[in-house]
């Protein structure tokens, strides 16, 4: 029994259904459903009031919902337990300003009664960008270096999973870098990731899957694949042959506008479909001007979602 129980697979860091939430007669989350399986990063999109800190708060415990169920690293929502492995960033919080950034970290591995060595929190605040200023009081930080403590606490108690509430929303652009990379490395590391940002590039770049939420519910939910949809493929050309008009219209639906010609390319392509496409359109003595890859960005296909809804 026991190593049948090894061979399963591990159950998803986050696994929620059904939540609902009423604040008087405003349904501020209504039925939503999605995972996060380990070692994914997985993005919470949505207009302001659509629910998405309040999904993350009833995941975490610090809101009772008032229907549905949670599990947390396979153990019940409400169970303390269940809490011991996640790392939280807040969409607002307040340290101590008397104490120094190493000392707001020292207290949450005490909070956590994680074992964490003192060299190890050191690496943490190195990790976002605050080594030097380990020693300094927090009352003499800026909104960004807050911000970056707060991802230090969040990540210095070896957490599996990590809640992430508008992580960037201080931060500079190259804070906002240093952030992707940690996303990126805890994800190398097999931690699973739920982001909740407005900046809709960002979720992009780092993102495994997305959910949108739109007035309280899963408006969507997928991969990036899944939402964005097939790719493109736009060409510059001149001296368009009947033939070639062919052999672009060979390879998927066309849209033409004066030189620039937009092919939708297969969903099986293995990547050799624009090579030989160019090559064949050159052997037929169009002249290729200019070749770019396109496909929907994530912020017009939010837009979309949100303007079907409405």
């Amino acid at each position: 029994m026991q190593q049948l129980l090894e061979q399963l697979p591990p159950s998803p860091a986050v696994w929620c259904s059904g939540l609902r939430k009423r604040y008087g007669k405003r349904a501020a989350v209504d039925g939503v459903s999605f995972t996060v399986g380990r070692g994914e990063v997985v993005g919470l999109l949505g207009p302001n009031g659509a629910g998405k800190t309040s999904v993350i708060k009833m995941l975490l415990g610090l809101v009772r919902p008032d229907d549905g169920e949670v599990l947390l690293l396979g153990r019940p929502g409400r169970d303390p337990r269940a809490r011991a492995r996640v790392g939280y960033l807040p969409e607002l919080f307040r340290y101590q300003p008397w104490l120094t950034a190493a000392e707001v970290l020292a207290l949450h591995v005490r909070l956590a009664r994680e074992a964490v060595p003192e060299p190890e929190q050191r690496d943490v605040l190195g990790l976002v960008g605050l080594a030097e200023r380990a020693g300094d009081r927090v009352g003499g930080f800026s909104k960004g270096m807050q911000q970056r403590l707060g991802l230090a606490v969040a990540l210095v108690a070896r957490p599996e999973l990590v809640v992430l509430d508008e992580p960037t929303s201080a931060l500079d652009p190259l804070g906002r870098v240093d952030v992707r990379d940690v996303v990126l490395s805890l994800r190398e590391r097999g931690v699973a990731v739920l982001l909740n940002s407005h900046l809709i590039g960002e979720v992009e770049r780092v993102c495994d899957r997305v959910v949108i939420l739109d007035r309280g519910r899963v408006a969507a939910a997928g991969t990036l694949a899944e939402l964005l949809g097939q790719r493109e493929l736009r060409l510059r050309l001149t001296g368009l042959t009947p033939a070639a008009e062919a052999r672009l219209a060979a390879v998927g639906a066309t849209h033409r506008a004066g030189q620039d010609v937009t092919v939708t390319l297969p969903a099986d392509d293995d990547g050799a479909t624009v090579p030989r496409l160019v090559a064949d359109l050159v052997g037929l003595g169009v002249q290729v001007h200019a070749v770019e890859p396109g496909r929907i960005s994530l912020e017009e296909r939010l837009l979309g979602i949100l303007r079907e809804e409405h």
